[in-house]
């Protein structure tokens, strides 16, 4: 399934980064129709199983990123963005993911302070764009396979 998820994965990728870095959103109609084919594609390929990891993948990036969102450090973008991958990708390769994001985060955060002081407006917003973090955490899995 991950040769399969490669493409339409970084396609997403990219569009959600530039949309993200752009307007701090992340649209419906880009990862809606991503998440809808990462649950139907791997029945159809590899039956059941296929179906079970699509749902665990999901299930996991949503119950993570869900509860982040709930605690007010992520948008509902990044909550669906990372269940749509988890869709393509299941969950063992959905963790490794997450933890190479939450690294790619840490230092965007860390980066984002250190600009933010240095071009004199503490946190002007303090909405960081996240999708660059989980594009880096995704493709890292991906080459880490």
């Amino acid at each position: 399934m991950h040769s399969i998820a490669w493409w339409p994965t970084l396609a997403v990728l990219a569009v959600a980064t530039f949309t993200d870095l752009r307007s701090r959103r992340i649209p419906n109609w880009l990862v809606l129709p991503f998440m809808a084919a990462g649950l139907v594609l791997p029945a159809i390929l590899t039956g059941w199983h296929g179906l079970a990891q699509s749902l665990e993948g999901f299930g996991l990036g949503a119950l993570i990123y869900g509860f982040l969102s709930v605690m007010g450090g992520m948008g509902m973008g990044d909550v669906k963005l990372v269940a749509a991958i988890g869709a393509w990708v299941g969950p063992k390769q959905l963790l490794f993911a997450i933890l190479i994001t939450a690294m790619a985060g840490g230092l965007m955060a860390v980066g984002w302070s250190i600009y933010g002081k240095f071009a004199g407006d503490v946190w002007k917003s303090r909405k960081i764009p996240y999708a660059p973090a989980i594009a880096i955490g995704t493709l890292v899995s991906f080459f880490s396979r």
